[in-house]
């Protein structure tokens, strides 16, 4: 009884939880697909919001892929966002 109450409970917890808020706080993985012509300048964490800057891509730019990764002390819960820019 107790296993099902505490897998009950875990379920509940994750499943309250906004994907950044599980990215952080309990490692994983996120992707974020940027709008169709922005280009990524910079990204970082306030809390558990993930704020993002852009701009508008210039023509001869490429799109591209980035990793914005966590690296603990310990190695253990490391989290990473992938930010896909889409020409």
């Amino acid at each position: 009884m107790k296993r099902i109450l505490m897998l009950v409970g875990t379920i509940f917890v994750l499943g309250s939880c906004t994907e950044n808020a599980r990215v952080k706080n309990f490692g994983g993985e996120g992707v974020i697909n940027l709008p169709q012509g922005r280009k990524l300048v910079n990204v970082t964490w306030k809390d558990t919001q993930l704020w993002y800057i852009t701009r508008q891509m210039k023509p001869d730019e490429v799109a591209e892929t980035y990793t914005f990764q966590e690296e603990s002390s310990w190695g253990v819960i490391e989290g990473s966002y992938s930010i896909i820019e889409t020409k």
